[in-house]
């Protein structure tokens, strides 16, 4: 079993995502994130950064190595209706 370290940029401490082989893809991590965080994704997107070197992963297709760290920030949908019942806009 494979894992990746991520925590959200708000927090200090890690949690560990686990999975099999050597490298998970980006969507994959999200998707397990926001399943173990219990977010919709309706609501936002994540931005992952890799803690070392500091490069976003873009690609949904990108590979992530096992025994990475990345820091995980909540990006809010433009457009999309929040629970709250308001849209959000930018300008």
């Amino acid at each position: 079993m494979a894992h990746v370290h991520y925590k959200f940029s708000s927090k200090l401490k890690y949690d560990t995502m686990v999975f099999d082989g050597l490298h998970i893809t980006l969507r994959d991590l999200k998707r397990q994130i926001m399943d173990r965080e219990k977010l919709r994704a309706g609501d936002c997107d994540l931005q992952i950064t890799n803690a070392q070197t500091k490069e976003e992963y873009k690609d949904d297709e990108d590979l992530i190595s096992k025994n990475s760290s990345v820091i995980v920030r909540r990006i809010p949908m433009v457009g999309v209706k929040s629970s709250g019942g308001k849209t959000s806009k930018t300008m």
